[in-house]
């Protein structure tokens, strides 16, 4: 058997710097990056613009390191599938450069971590749903969703939408409105994401039995769904101008810029469904896409940002007002 195979040839380390490669890796330092981006994004709307730094720096570690935790329990349950992809096979686990014990004292060590320090720095409730993105993405997404239904991504989507809440409740103690509708946005967002992916590697998921929709319902109707999710996307990014109100003019234009390139993009890929350049163009578009978004957010949520929005708006209104009432 190949599971057999992988697990009795370990290879070893020759020094402690390829040691640290080696967890580093497990860990997807990648995939993180993009969390604590809209982790920041939210924690920069919630305190407007005037974020603590030693907040926003404990907020940032914890949440890394509880996605860390996330990222190499779910290399751990992987790694059998991990082995069969020649993208993956050379992956800590399956290459066995790490033992799958010592991977998950890792991934305890990591959220053990995690907790204490949004505990006791930030508070309570941001811990708490550092630990439920955890055990969503691991439970949810991983064990349940991933290698048993085609919405694996709409439902495990939860699991990456949960940082802007961890970074609202460190500044704020609660949950709003607006940071369910950055959590939102981050949900319907990443079905285009993560689907213009599974075009991309459709045949790896393929090989290994991973029911991604491509695979199973095929590219035309993964388009589909794909153009369907960014219509439904856009326009709660929106819902923060209005009726929110906790964004202004400068955020709107980036979010309806940004939204018309990502419509386009996923219209592309609707008229031609096989075309693999227009998946990758979607897929990457959509990783700056988020980044921007939330750049955009932080940039709109500073006092001097706020001011100009401010006096803009007086000034169409202004405008508006000595316009004659009948034409």
């Amino acid at each position: 058997m190949q599971e057999t195979t992988w697990t009795e040839t370990p290879r070893h380390h020759q020094n402690l710097w390829q040691v640290m490669q080696s967890y580093w890796q497990l860990t997807k330092p990648r995939i993180i990056v993009l969390l604590l981006i809209t982790t920041a994004g939210s924690m920069w709307i919630a305190a407007q613009g005037k974020v603590d730094p030693v907040l926003l720096l404990v907020t940032l570690v914890g949440g890394a390191l509880a996605a860390a935790s996330a990222n190499v329990i779910n290399c751990l349950y992987d790694r059998d599938i991990d082995y069969e992809m020649e993208r993956t096979r050379h992956r800590p686990l399956p290459s066995g450069r790490i033992q799958p014990l010592h991977a998950l004292l890792f991934a305890i060590a990591l959220a053990t971590i995690s907790f204490s320090l949004l505990a006791v720095f930030a508070n309570l409730l941001s811990a708490c749903l550092a630990m439920s993105g955890i055990v969503t993405y691991v439970l949810v997404y991983t064990h349940w969703l991933k290698r048993h239904s085609t919405q694996n991504i709409v439902i495990g989507g939860a699991a990456g939408a949960i940082p802007p809440l961890v970074g609202w409740a460190a500044v704020t103690g609660d949950l709003s409105w607006a940071a369910w509708v950055f959590f939102a946005i981050v949900f319907f967002w990443t079905p285009p994401h993560f689907w213009a992916l599974a075009m991309m590697i459709e045949k790896d998921y393929a090989k290994v039995g991973v029911p991604m929709l491509p695979c199973v319902a095929g590219r035309e109707t993964t388009a589909k769904q794909i153009w369907i999710y960014t219509l439904l996307m856009l326009p709660i990014t929106l819902l923060l101008v209005y009726p929110l109100h906790v964004m202004g003019l400068f955020y709107a234009i980036v979010a309806v810029g940004l939204g018309a390139l990502f419509l386009a993009k996923a219209w592309a890929l609707l008229s031609d469904p096989m075309d693999q350049q227009a998946a990758r163009s979607l897929f990457k578009y959509s990783i700056l896409y988020l980044m921007l978004l939330s750049a955009g957010m932080a940039i709109d949520s500073l006092p001097f940002t706020q001011t100009l929005n401010s006096t803009i708006a007086e000034g169409l209104n202004t405008v508006i007002s000595s316009l004659p009432i009948s034409l």
